[in-house]
């Protein structure tokens, strides 16, 4: 690591987790997910033609996860806790594992949890893999996403 270069996290942050949170997912904001992204299916704006496709109301797409996750009222508190400094943040990337499709009316658990930490680039650049446990009300799984954050350093 280069004298200009702070190191920010270790190890010691891995297991960290952010608060809980409960989101009931709305039709609305789904649809107009589904209009910035591009869909064209009906199941995504049409809640008959979702329920035609056996689904109990329009389905949430696939990366919209991110989005519910985002509805804290402090999305980036963690942020601070760790004393990771939110104008070096980048995204790095994100995945997403399916246990059962979720759709309009449901009431969706979030938990995430810092599962990794690394460098690269002898400091210069620090990675935090952050997984998020999403859950119906009734406590089954639904989906886990990953994503991975970059901080830089000047």
């Amino acid at each position: 690591m280069t004298e200009n270069t702070v190191a920010v996290l270790t190890p010691a942050v891995i297991g960290h987790q952010t608060p809980k949170l409960d989101v009931e997912v709305e039709k609305g904001r789904l649809r107009l997910f589904a209009k910035a992204i591009g869909e064209r299916n009906p199941i995504y704006f049409d809640e008959a033609a979702a329920i035609a496709a056996g689904y109990a109301s329009i389905p949430v797409p696939p990366t919209f996860f991110f989005c519910l996750e985002m509805e804290r009222d402090e999305p980036y508190d963690w942020f601070h806790t760790l004393g990771i400094p939110l104008p070096k943040v980048l995204h790095g990337e994100q995945n997403f594992t399916y246990h059962r499709t979720a759709c309009a009316g449901d009431i969706l658990s979030f938990r995430g949890e810092v599962m990794d930490v690394y460098a690269k680039k002898g400091g210069a650049l620090e990675f935090l893999v952050h997984r998020n446990f999403v859950s119906a009300h009734d406590g089954t799984p639904v989906a886990e996403f990953d994503r991975t954050l970059v901080i830089r350093h000047d």
